[in-house]
């Protein structure tokens, strides 16, 4: 078996995760690299920040694959005291490229949503919203933003939110929980990331829970107001936004490993253990005394 160049390495992963699904806002792609070096290694991670950069030049890696992109928030100047400028510095210093895959991940056959479908077990799942066409090995997929789908058996409320605490990576702010424990979940719609501008999407899909991240105190609020008003009751889940994603690196590398070595190369793939959600600890707060919004 041979090795693959950079070049053939990002269109392989862009043949999996296809480019043209990314949002008209998103900064998905090749960030730098030399297009015709031979990578021997390549290695995924949630975030493309001073430690998960550092982690791949002293692993010797050729191209660092991360889901947020480095430059989604551009910048114009980027010396090594600025923190982008920092990490690119870094990778190009050590002979690593990085490759960003954000909403074109987020949408893709076995991208990050459907790993979190996977990981709870869902049947039937299709997209929330933002119906596209994906082709893959021929034949073509209903991708699209978020998934929906239902559970190989109804769970409580407090099962599935212990369910998904146990498959996600531990995180300082663990899970929060809108709803009574004791609601009948049948129906799951989920956004891996920020997620509470698929509210509407939500309620037009009858989902009994919503997973995402990132959830506002307001959006939040006015939709759970809304669900009572309207008798519906759908819960909410919110849970790390970097832990959300985090399942797809694994599901990723081996579908870049697999479909490199089915063309006759041999390759190195890993994926990073460093935790990239901010936050260290948390502090509780006391017992809640009774929750406004939860029907009694």
């Amino acid at each position: 078996m041979t090795t693959p160049t950079l070049s053939h390495i990002v269109d392989t992963f862009h043949s999996l995760y296809p480019p043209h699904l990314a949002a008209s806002w998103d900064s998905s792609g090749l960030v730098c690299g030399r297009l015709q070096t031979r990578v021997k290694h390549v290695h995924f991670a949630v975030d493309a920040i001073s430690a998960t950069a550092q982690e791949a030049v002293n692993l010797g890696v050729g191209l660092l694959i991360t889901h947020h992109p480095l430059l989604l928030r551009g910048t114009s100047f980027i010396p090594d005291s600025d923190y982008k400028g920092n990490v690119l510095h870094t990778l190009i210093e050590g002979g690593c490229g990085l490759l960003g895959a954000h909403t074109n991940a987020d949408a893709a056959v076995a991208g990050v949503n459907e790993a979190l479908c996977e990981a709870l077990n869902l049947q039937g799942y299709e997209p929330l919203t933002d119906q596209q066409q994906q082709e893959l090995a021929g034949e073509e997929y209903c991708v699209g933003t978020g998934r929906v789908g239902a559970l190989a058996r109804p769970l409580t409320l407090q099962e599935l939110s212990e369910e998904l605490a146990a498959a996600l990576p531990a995180t300082a702010g663990g899970l929060r929980v809108a709803g009574s424990p004791q609601k009948l979940i049948r129906r799951v719609a989920l956004c891996g990331g920020a997620g509470d501008s698929l509210f509407d999407a939500v309620r037009a899909s009858e989902a009994d829970v919503y997973i995402t991240a990132d959830l506002r105190h307001h959006p939040a609020s006015e939709f759970r107001e809304q669900e009572l008003v309207r008798g519906t009751d759908t819960a909410l889940i919110d849970c790390s936004h970097a832990a959300s994603e985090s399942l797809w690196l694994n599901r990723a590398a081996e579908r870049l490993q697999e479909t490199l070595a089915d063309q006759g190369y041999s390759i190195e793939i890993s994926v990073s253990s460093l935790n990239t959600d901010p936050w260290d600890f948390h502090v509780d707060t006391g017992p809640i005394a009774g929750s406004a919004s939860t029907p009694r």
